[in-house]
């Protein structure tokens, strides 16, 4: 069975007061942070982190880490891009907490724009994979391993787009399902492929936040109809996904309002198929 996790943003107040208000409700929190240039940061210094140990001892809390930054090297090939600098902080921050997973993005916005025409066919895609690579190589050493990086799948990107990283190197999943859903993307398939290599899986609904404005995620999923949400928990059901489930929501109305429709959902995931009961005199 998998475990439930939500985000470190909750209850309005830091990381520990979370950490505190989650456990027992949920089996992992996901670390969201920030660090703004001349800005606010949330970045935990070592007695936060010390306290979140200890909560995470005393209740069986485990952690996720969400790196701040897409990740990407210097534009000719640099190792000390401001990404990577603020990954290792963190990893190096949160290496005692021992995190189920850094969850992380590949920054592919290189890729997007039409290439050239005089730009030989595939140039750009083969630096954009040698970068990738080499970047992901710099935070598995900082990790502790391949497997503890979970590459999460991006909005407005296709969802196969980090596909040739993943035949290179033994990184995890993070399958944001969410996000296929704003895409139009049914999640079935993509969800079905990634989870013998999914560490951890993204839950949230979509929702307008205004009057004639698009839908937005990391909404509630009370927003989520049912044919919607029911396959999704049918499917990690089925396959028996023994990772980390967050709802990656933020607020406690959204994250009570998210816990009910996924108990509602696994409600009926988990009925027993009905039996046609046919009348004697049908017989």
């Amino acid at each position: 069975m998998f475990r439930l996790g939500t985000t470190s943003y909750i209850v309005p107040d830091d990381l520990a007061a979370n950490a505190r208000y989650l456990a027992g409700r949920v089996q992992d929190m996901q670390l969201v942070l920030f660090d703004l240039d001349d800005g606010p940061s949330n970045f935990p210094d070592p007695p936060a982190v010390r306290e979140l140990a200890q909560i995470g001892r005393a209740t069986g809390l485990t952690y996720t880490v969400h790196l701040p930054l897409d990740i990407r090297l210097g534009p000719d090939g640099e190792d000390e891009h401001i990404s990577l600098v603020k990954a290792r902080t963190v990893i190096d921050l949160t290496h005692a907490l021992e995190p189920w997973a850094y969850v992380l993005h590949l920054d592919g916005r290189d890729l997007l724009p039409p290439p050239p025409a005089e730009e030989r066919p595939g140039r750009r895609e083969e630096k954009w994979l040698a970068h990738a690579l080499r970047a992901l190589e710099l935070l598995a050493g900082w990790a502790g391993g391949f497997e503890k990086l979970a590459i999460e799948n991006l909005e407005g990107y296709p969802p196969d787009f980090v596909g040739p990283v993943l035949e290179r190197a033994p990184v995890s999943r993070c399958v944001d399902v969410g996000h296929l859903w704003l895409d139009g993307h049914d999640p079935a398939p993509h969800l079905r492929a990634a989870l013998p290599r999914a560490r951890v899986v993204h839950l949230h609904g979509l929702a307008a936040t205004a009057p004639g404005e698009p839908r937005r995620d990391h909404q509630s999923l009370a927003h989520t109809p049912p044919e919607q949400l029911d396959p999704v928990l049918a499917l990690l059901a089925r396959e028996r996904y023994a990772g980390v489930l967050t709802l990656e929501v933020f607020g406690e109305a959204d994250f009570h309002s998210s816990l009910t429709a996924l108990q509602q959902s696994l409600i009926q995931v988990n009925q027993p198929p009905r039996r046609e009961v046919r009348s004697e005199s049908a017989q």
